[in-house]
């Protein structure tokens, strides 16, 4: 399976942000992509206020990835917000495209490194996946990474790959603990982690997590097949889910857990 990785900047106005959506997925549609994962917030930026932008799944923005999809024959993955109860949003990522329509709203909040999340978001409390061409697909985002039950139910759930969207938080070792979470979670869970961050700003690093880049793909044996710098690129790469079944055959640690032992 052939995906794009969109690692570009997001502001604050989410219509300028549809229109990257749009070059971005032609871009990669031209180059053969599938699927086009964008980042968290890729509808606008954090340190923007949330609650005045928050659209629900069946709104314009939402609409308009929908348009974009069909119109490249692409399922598009593309982070937005969505309206909670109690003047709060939920961090909601939207797959949609030819025979798919999913989304999933993020667990885990990021409520850590002098940020809180949770004063402005609510969390979600349901996993969530897609199938494209017959591979199943699950979705994560961003502070996720750093719980690999997750990816442990991805997995058991059938996913040979995980999507995870990010805006990842910058400062020191905040880069080394990127590539360590996401090369980790694809060890611990034998799938495929696409992992897709925004591009660095370019801005000195305030608490709100803007991001660093670095976005990668993990090969089920953990290890790094393809990788980004900070700025704004594209990554397209071929995915041979076939390996999954191989890694889990030799590496099996999924068949190996107790977890009744922890219950």
């Amino acid at each position: 399976m052939r995906i794009a990785l969109s690692q570009l900047t997001t502001g604050p106005d989410p219509d300028k942000n549809l229109r990257l959506v749009e070059e971005w997925t032609r871009r990669a549609a031209e180059a053969g992509a599938r699927v086009v994962v964008f980042p968290e917030a890729a509808m606008a930026c954090f340190g923007t206020p949330l609650a005045p932008l928050a659209e629900p799944l069946d709104g314009p923005w939402a609409d308009g990835v929908r348009e974009i999809a069909r119109a490249t024959g692409t399922v598009v993955v593309a982070g937005m917000f969505t309206p909670a109860p109690g003047g709060r949003v939920a961090n909601t990522l939207l797959a949609t495209g030819p025979g798919v329509e999913a989304s999933y709203d993020k667990i885990h909040l990021y409520d850590a490194f002098g940020y809180r999340e949770s004063d402005t978001v609510a969390a979600g409390s349901r996993t969530a996946a897609f199938d494209v061409d017959g591979v199943r697909l699950g979705l994560a985002t961003c502070y996720d990474v750093r719980f690999p039950e997750l990816f442990r139910a991805q997995a058991d759930a059938g996913a040979a790959a995980v999507l995870l969207s990010a805006s990842w938080g910058a400062g020191p070792g905040k880069a080394d603990q990127w590539e360590l979470l996401v090369r980790a979670r694809a060890l611990d869970a034998t799938v495929w982690l696409a992992a897709v961050g925004q591009a660095d700003p370019g801005t000195p690093p305030g608490p709100a997590p803007t991001g660093i880049g670095h976005s990668r793909i993990v090969g089920p044996d953990g290890t790094v097949r393809h990788a980004l710098g900070a700025a704004p690129e594209l990554l397209v790469a071929d995915l041979d889910t076939d390996e999954v079944a191989a890694v889990r055959e030799k590496t099996s640690v999924l068949a190996n857990r107790r977890p009744e032992l922890w219950r």
